[in-house]
């Protein structure tokens, strides 16, 4: 796996697209994580794919990727930018979706167990605000809007939104083929 805890990719979003397309989801039901004890206040997501066979609990994390093969939601079809940054990526995806941390909502210190050997989380902030802290190895990743990032998720970090705006990150959860480790140096 990999030795570095984060690696800024060379990619650099158009913010405005991304919040635009996000914000035209409005209309759209966040569903809460269910793991409550990691976080307090308000952690939601709205999943972008998932299993084809649609069971609830694989729409959050690609920890089973035997069977069924992940496929779009009738989100992502409403979301061709997302669509667009999805394609740059020459791997296969499993767990894409939306994540917001509302105002006020921090997670407690984790960490994740939840993917594969051969997997990478990537993130891309979409809305953020100054009074977002995420720590990583309790050092901070300065992580900004349209930025795109690996995380060593499985080691331990945290995050609070203390500003007054929701935190909303595009999450991939991708899998680690030669692509991928080429832009990580691996």
């Amino acid at each position: 796996m990999l030795q570095t805890d984060r690696i800024k990719f060379p990619f650099q979003f158009d913010v405005k697209k991304l919040q635009d397309e996000v914000s035209s989801l409005g209309g759209l039901q966040w569903d809460q994580l269910f793991v409550r004890k990691d976080y307090k206040g308000d952690w939601s997501v709205i999943s972008l794919t998932a299993k084809e066979d649609n069971k609830p609990k694989e729409l959050l994390d690609s920890i089973d990727l035997e069977g069924s093969d992940f496929v779009s939601t009738p989100s992502l079809q409403k979301c061709p930018y997302i669509s667009s940054i999805l394609e740059l990526f020459e791997c296969d995806k499993y767990s894409v979706r939306l994540m917001k941390l509302a105002q006020g909502a921090g997670t407690v210190r984790l960490l994740d167990q939840n993917l594969g050997e051969n997997e990478v989380r990537i993130l891309v902030p979409v809305f953020s605000n100054p009074l977002v802290t995420i720590l990583l190895n309790d050092s901070v990743v300065d992580m900004k809007e349209g930025d795109c990032w690996y995380l060593k998720i499985s080691d331990p970090h945290l995050i609070r939104n203390e500003g007054e705006t929701d935190l909303i990150h595009l999450v991939l959860d991708l899998d680690l083929n030669d692509w991928i480790r080429d832009f990580l140096k691996l």
